[in-house]
């Protein structure tokens, strides 16, 4: 089973994806990690084009402690930094990346059970995936929630955040919306648990 997880930054899909999988007994993959892989690439390499650096990049997810790791280093810290996350946006807008890690996403997503999240999981990735779920939530709420992850500014973090959305909604490749038949769940106001449960029920009655 499949269970798609897409939705804007700081709506909560990290969270909520690996408490759900782990709840489940299911594999997470953390898409937009591996989009901060190549952002990191091509942070260090700027001379390359992203396309290539992802087709060739080697990525782990879920190594030991959950560490993400790049050509097997452990990127884990690295990939987190406000650089990598405004540049992650930018090579996510690249059709080639996208072609390339899509590819090695579908492939991880041939066997088992896994909740996987991103912002095309459920319209690129996996549109046959048994459960879609969209998560949102208020732009200064999810601002909020980012700005105490990354330990910054709230208003800073609301304009970039304004920025990344207006960029991942109008990109030509593989636009931010919500697939067909998700559901969409607001998750402002809501503690982990409570959407973890509303999407456990969900993966129940897909299930039958």
């Amino acid at each position: 089973m499949v269970i798609a997880i897409d939705g804007p930054a700081g709506a909560g899909k990290s969270t909520v994806a690996r408490a759900l999988a782990g709840a489940l007994g299911f594999t997470y993959l953390d898409s937009g990690a591996m989009y901060r892989c190549v952002a990191l690439l091509s942070l260090r390499d700027p001379a390359e084009k992203p396309a290539k650096l992802a087709g060739a990049a080697s990525i782990e997810l879920g190594g030991p402690g959950g560490a993400v790791l790049l050509d097997g280093e452990d990127v884990s810290g690295a990939i987190r930094t406000p650089e990598v996350s405004r540049q992650a946006s930018v090579v996510a807008a690249d059709p080639g990346v996208r072609e390339a890690l899509v590819a090695k996403q579908r492939a991880l997503l041939r066997s088992g059970d896994w909740v996987a999240e991103g912002r095309d999981i459920g319209t690129v990735v996996a549109p046959a995936a048994e459960l879609k779920v969209y998560l949102d939530a208020d732009p200064a709420e999810r601002a909020r929630r980012r700005a105490a992850e990354l330990g910054a500014d709230a208003r800073g973090v609301l304009a970039e955040q304004t920025l990344r959305d207006e960029r991942d909604r109008s990109r030509e490749a593989s636009p931010l919306r919500a697939a067909d038949g998700a559901v969409t769940l607001d998750t402002t106001g809501l503690g982990v648990e409570d959407v973890v449960a509303r999407i456990t029920e969900l993966a129940g009655a897909a299930r039958g």
